[in-house]
């Protein structure tokens, strides 16, 4: 059944979703092609963003913790206002996002690897203990929650619990054989995964949680290379009624004559530009520094200072060799900070415009 309606599901999209994935993908290029961040700089920033994606997920779904709290309770403070479940949910869900973060390349999307993903997110949440790594086996209900963490009703029913292997082994085989043989963009693929996914609901709990861990993996598998400095969780979460209502407005189609993803896939597209173009931000004059490594720090502040110089004149003023100076220069012209003038020994350089 999955097979048939994702096919579906993918077929004749409106151009609007195609100028989309095409702006996403050249927010990527550029990204590729101009980040080449230093341990110390992807350290802060990863940090960052682990601490902004579990305080986000976490509060989707009901937990009170805000990313100073997060914060806290990551350096081993002890937060006592707030229960144990809220912080064992953030310590599964950090820990989780860390190794995905840091081993996604060696992370092979299967079954065996969602269980295993459930099974270390609800490791330290002692009421899922009995349920942990296994598809339910009772029937569960999507809620949606309040800012508050109290439930303001039913969003969907899910998929019974004695259906539930088998569309996930099918949903699984259709993600891996589509993505592995290109058979759709993979934004599409991901998307249809996911809705599909949450529609299911396969776990007791933590089902949202999950889903937003592995939009992260998938979407590093499939090249967005900027996840771990942006965070996709705190998207979802500033535009979280319009998370709900779409993801309803999407998955009460399913099985009917006008089955549609569109809502979901508009929604999802629209947040995936959003943190595209953030993580481009990266990379304005008031981030640069946070980029550069010292020495090439130096160079963009005199840069800035003078209207047009040479490498030579570089070297001289700061008192760095000159292939140094020509190494930073390509990094900056990477990164469309400066652009070149003229050829050869008269080849200068400035500020881009």
């Amino acid at each position: 059944m999955n097979n048939t309606n994702n096919d579906k599901r993918l077929e004749n999209l409106p151009a609007s979703i195609w100028e989309k994935i095409t702006q996403i993908d050249e927010l990527k290029g550029r990204w590729v092609g101009g980040v080449r961040l230093g341990p110390q700089v992807l350290g802060r920033l990863k940090q960052s963003v682990l601490i902004t994606s579990t305080g986000a997920s976490t509060r989707i779904e009901g937990a009170r913790l805000s990313d100073e709290d997060v914060e806290k309770l990551m350096r081993g403070i002890s937060i006592q206002k707030f229960s144990d479940r809220d912080q064992q949910e953030v310590l599964g869900y950090f820990e989780l996002l860390t190794n995905v973060f840091d081993s996604w390349e060696r992370l092979r999307f299967t079954e065996g690897l969602i269980k295993h993903f459930h099974r270390e997110l609800l490791k330290y949440v002692d009421k899922d203990s009995l349920h942990r790594g296994d598809y339910k086996h009772q029937e569960n209900k999507v809620y949606m929650i309040d800012a508050a963490g109290q439930s303001m009703g039913i969003l969907f029913d899910t998929t019974p619990a004695y259906l539930t292997p088998k569309e996930m082994q099918e949903l699984v085989e259709w993600t891996q054989n589509t993505l592995m043989t290109r058979a759709y963009h993979p934004l599409l693929i991901i998307a249809a995964f996911l809705v599909q996914f949450l529609q299911i609901h396969p776990f007791q709990d933590g089902n949202g949680r999950l889903s937003r861990i592995l939009t992260n993996l998938l979407m590093l598998h499939a090249g967005y290379a900027y996840m771990p400095y942006i965070s996709h969780e705190k998207i979802v979460e500033d535009n979280k009624p319009e998370y709900y209502l779409v993801l309803r407005q999407s998955q009460r189609t399913f099985q009917t004559d006008h089955d549609t993803i569109l809502p979901w896939l508009t929604f999802f597209l629209d947040i995936t530009l959003q943190q595209a173009s953030l993580a481009l931000d990266l990379l304005s004059d008031e981030n640069i520094e946070q980029l550069l490594s010292p020495r090439q720090a130096d160079v963009w502040r005199y840069m800035q200072t003078a209207k047009e110089v040479t490498p030579k004149e570089l070297s001289d003023a700061l008192g760095i060799p000159c292939p140094t100076i020509n190494q930073v220069l390509n990094r900056l012209i990477a990164l469309n900070k400066i652009e070149r003038i003229g050829l050869g020994r008269g080849t200068r350089y400035r500020v881009s415009k």
